[in-house]
């Protein structure tokens, strides 16, 4: 599983609309409004490395009201959270 973290600016108009939209991209598994100099960061958690370019490149980019992304790949996960959901399962 690839985890990228995409900054985007987007027009604070829309902000609302643009943000649904995002989350309804498949391989967008959350966005989030915040503050500072972002507008929204959406999660995209996909197979590999070839659908990140999809959903990022060829589905968020091309939202209607996003004006730039910057996306950054995860290589490792540094989380008790994600080490319990784990053994909740059995792994």
């Amino acid at each position: 599983m690839i985890t990228a973290i995409v900054f985007i600016e987007a027009d604070v108009s829309r902000l609302g609309e643009v943000a649904a939209t995002l989350a309804d991209i498949d391989g967008v598994s959350e966005v989030y409004s915040v503050t500072g100099d972002l507008d929204l960061v959406a999660m995209v958690r996909v197979k590999d490395i070839d659908d990140v370019a999809a959903v990022v490149a060829d589905r968020v980019n091309t939202v209607d009201g996003v004006l730039a992304t910057q996306t950054q790949i995860a290589y490792r996960v540094h989380s008790r959270h994600d080490l319990e959901d784990a053994f909740s399962i059995g792994l």
